[in-house]
């Protein structure tokens, strides 16, 4: 499945860190976790880090699908609301979603302080409105999140526009936010999972799943035999092919990273990520290097042919965009990129089983505007269900809820 083109910047910037081998035997292993990006990084790294014996494959480098491509926005807010998630499935869950996604934040920077080098940093958040007529959603939406102890402030236009230079009706500004290196922190930790003893393999191509009461068995495009207790499909947005019904709607999003900028310049935005009330929307981070990353301008396409074609010209809308926000910005585009990625109705990911394949074969689907962050809550959880424990979100993050 071709989930990027252009340059993203994280695999220019890092290169292929460390080359793993293909699987040319057979192999057993407590759990068998299919793909080697950052979702799949995060569940065999918690794994391993729990006495399982963890073998990883995937059918490219590591971190050579939509973790390459990602903006790694590491955000507790969820592309749906905490008022419209309340409303469809109770005020209870929507909080337990959005705190855990809270939660999963530090647990992600003190993950990124042990494995070092993956250029995490903790940032403020402005979400602002980009219209009049999203003013007063905004403004519930604060007080919900207030309300539950969220660390969330309310600017009207006059302070926006003197403490961030935003011409806009108004904004939440939150403190719990981060950006880090998806790409680096996929290979740092599998190094961990190999240290512990875990294996890693790539260009390895799975073509059969069979499960059983007992174990799974999943057989190569080469012939080799990987029996395992249990499975994890954490294949990104191309592991929706191993489930018979459609559970996610896939779309193209395109981002540009600029040229270094001098922190004077950046001003707030140094410490400050920035995105909009519209749909798709606008959104901007500093990297660690002084870098601004503008992303957005979403469609639905899911040709990749097309979609590559769009690069350029949504490459200098988005500059455009950012220069209306922030005209005293010097950006200079570095590399400009467009990747695949999913999106389901309610904007929750999903992790667990599937009865299509029974309770050996567990799936981390990470999708939505916030991967990285689910992927945390995930790889607990996950872990918990093959554990046999009980975890608060096993079913509001499971399958079941679609037949609700």
């Amino acid at each position: 499945m071709d989930l990027k083109s252009g340059y993203p910047f994280w695999s220019v910037k890092n290169g292929l860190l460390h080359a793993y081998p293909p699987l040319d035997q057979d192999v057993r292993c407590d759990v068998a976790v299919v793909g080697a990006g950052i979702t799949g990084a995060l569940i065999a790294h918690e794994l391993t880090a729990h006495g399982h014996d963890v073998v990883v494959f995937d059918e490219r480098a590591v971190g050579w699908g939509s973790s390459a491509a990602s903006t790694a926005l590491i955000q507790y807010e969820i592309d749906t609301h905490l008022i419209d998630l309340a409303k469809q499935y109770g005020e209870a869950d929507a909080v337990l979603a959005y705190r855990a996604c809270a939660d999963a934040v530090p647990a992600l920077g003190a993950l990124a302080g042990k494995v070092r080098d993956v250029d995490f940093h903790r940032r403020d958040s402005l979400y602002y409105a980009s219209r009049r007529r999203h003013r007063h959603v905004l403004q519930d939406e604060h007080a919900l999140r207030a309300k539950h102890g969220f660390p969330v402030e309310w600017l009207d236009a006059a302070p926006l526009r003197e403490r961030y230079g935003i011409d806009a009706p108004g904004a939440i500004l939150s403190t719990l936010a981060a950006c880090l290196d998806p790409y680096r922190l996929a290979y740092r930790l599998l190094a961990r999972v190999v240290k512990a003893g875990g294996r890693v393999f790539t260009r390895t191509t799975l073509d059969k799943l069979e499960a059983t009461a007992r174990g799974v068995t999943l057989r190569t495009s080469r012939g080799s035999v990987v029996r395992a207790g249990h499975v994890v499909i954490a294949a990104g947005y191309a592991g929706a092919r191993w489930l018979d019904r459609r559970v996610s709607r896939n779309h193209s999003s395109y981002a540009v990273i600029t040229e270094p900028i001098e922190p004077e310049a950046l001003g707030v935005l140094a410490h400050t990520m920035v995105w909009e009330s519209a749909r798709p929307y606008l959104y901007m981070r500093t990297t660690g290097d002084g870098r601004l990353l503008i992303g957005g301008e979403d469609d639905a396409l899911d040709i990749p042919a097309r979609r590559d074609a769009r690069v350029g010209k949504r490459a200098r809308t988005l500059i455009r965009k950012a220069s209306e926000l922030f005209p005293r910005l010097p950006l200079e585009t570095a590399f400009a990129w467009a990747g695949t990625f999913a999106e389901t109705d309610d904007g929750l990911p999903f992790f667990g089983p599937s009865a299509q394949h029974g309770p050996r074969v567990h799936f981390g689907m990470a999708y939505g505007g916030n991967g990285i962050t689910y992927s945390m809550i995930g790889a607990g959880l996950i872990r918990a269900l093959i554990e046999r424990r009980t975890h608060p979100l096993a079913e509001l993050f499971s399958f079941r809820r679609l037949d609700r």
